[in-house]
C-alpha cells in the first residue's frame, strides 16, 4: 500500500480532486435511485394491470369517430 495519505494531504489540487470524485459518486447514486423509482412506478403500474379484468383492456379503436365510411369522389 501507498504510504501517502491523499485525504489529508497538504494540497489543494488533491482535496479538489478528492472533492469532485465524491460529487460525483453523490449523482451516480441520486441517478440511479432515480431510475429504480421509475421502475418501480412501471412495475406497480404492470401489477395493477393485471388485476384489471379482461374486459376493461378491450376497448373500441378510437380512431371510428375520425374513420371515413365511403370514399369522397371528387369530379
Amino acid at each position: 500500500m501507498s504510504e501517502e495519505n491523499y485525504f489529508q494531504e497538504p494540497s489543494r489540487v488533491v482535496r479538489l480532486r478528492v472533492w469532485a470524485l465524491g460529487q460525483m459518486a453523490w449523482g451516480a447514486f441520486v441517478a440511479g435511485a432515480a431510475v429504480l423509482a421509475i421502475g418501480g412506478v412501471l412495475a406497480a403500474i404492470w401489477v395493477v394491470s393485471l388485476l384489471l379484468p379482461e374486459q376493461s383492456k378491450q376497448a373500441p379503436s378510437p380512431y371510428g369517430a375520425i374513420e371515413i365510411a365511403s370514399p369522397i369522389r371528387v369530379a
